[in-house]
């Protein structure tokens, strides 16, 4: 039976609340960084202030729509297919209607799974043309869909690790010993959510199992595999029952937990999977023409 360290009840209600909000933190981090996620901000046209959120993600269900607050002028979605040296395509925005807001939109043409496209919003203003984002250029990626049940699966498992992980690092220091049974059962959680449900979640969205080490340099992939061995090990160290070397265990799960949360401060689908068209252009299958990229 594995051991638990003795903790009033006090304490651990604290240890939980605080693992819970560092969690909740990083839930908000993962979600409002990385290359997925939409672009937001404010451009001023004329006299008004247009707040804009703009898709990088799209499924390979249908095109992708780009749109905006009606600014009160024209615009045109320019893009091209990343990263091509292509001509820029220029396309006319509409104004369309949406639960009863008038918007600006525009349609990037769907791609293969791991396609990119780059794009931008030309505003013609009547002070000159607003550009939309003012430097770089917008990058979307297309993806397969994946079923609902596995995604939420595969979120759930990876975010109750983060929670029982932080729980475990948190009574590592605060508690008087390392509490072995969230140990185990973050590493639980860890494998399958990471490395069970991971890889299907990859399969759907872009048509291979596993892109990161030793075939490939998906970012994602790889730092679940170091998060993984760093608790493996962490867990493989401690045992299931307090013992002699708890400084030596109170280190090592310290490390793994430094590891995780290191993991979760990268922005999440960074270096992921990105269609190679100059191999599609050669002839190869698409799903073949998938490697890792930005």
């Amino acid at each position: 039976m594995i051991a638990s360290a003795p903790i009033s009840r006090t304490r651990s209600v604290l240890l939980w609340l605080l693992a819970l909000a560092l969690m909740a933190s990083a839930v908000v981090y993962q979600r409002r960084t990385g290359p997925t996620h939409p672009l937001q901000g404010k451009v001023a046209v004329g006299t008004k202030t247009v707040a804009y959120k703009l898709i990088r993600s799209e499924e390979t269900l249908r095109d992708a729509r780009v749109a905006l607050p009606d600014p009160g002028v024209a615009g045109t979605l320019v893009w091209r297919r990343f990263p091509t040296t292509e001509a820029w395509t220029p396309q006319a925005m509409i104004l369309e209607t949406v639960k009863g807001k008038a918007e600006l939109a525009g349609y990037l043409p769907r791609q293969a799974a791991a396609g990119k496209v780059e794009y931008r919003v030309e505003l013609a203003a009547p002070s000159g043309l607003i550009t939309i984002p003012a430097k770089e250029h917008i990058v979307l990626r297309y993806k397969g869909h994946v079923p609902l049940t596995l995604l939420i699966s595969h979120i759930s498992m990876m975010f109750i690790s983060v929670l029982l992980g932080l729980r475990v690092g948190l009574g590592t220091v605060l508690g008087p010993l390392t509490p072995r049974k969230h140990l185990w059962v973050a590493l639980g959680c860890m494998t399958l959510g990471g490395l069970i449900l991971g890889p299907f979640v990859q399969k759907y969205a872009f048509g291979h199992f596993w892109t990161g080490f030793p075939w490939g340099f998906d970012l994602t992939d790889n730092k679940t595999l170091i998060m993984w061995l760093a608790w493996a090990f962490a867990c493989g160290v401690a045992g299931f029952k307090v013992s002699t070397r708890e400084l030596l265990v109170r280190i090592t799960v310290l490390a793994a937990t430094v590891a995780m949360i290191v993991v979760y401060l990268i922005p999440h689908s960074m270096r992921g999977s990105q269609l190679d068209y100059s191999k599609l252009q050669a002839g190869a299958d698409a799903k073949a023409a998938v490697g890792t990229g930005r």
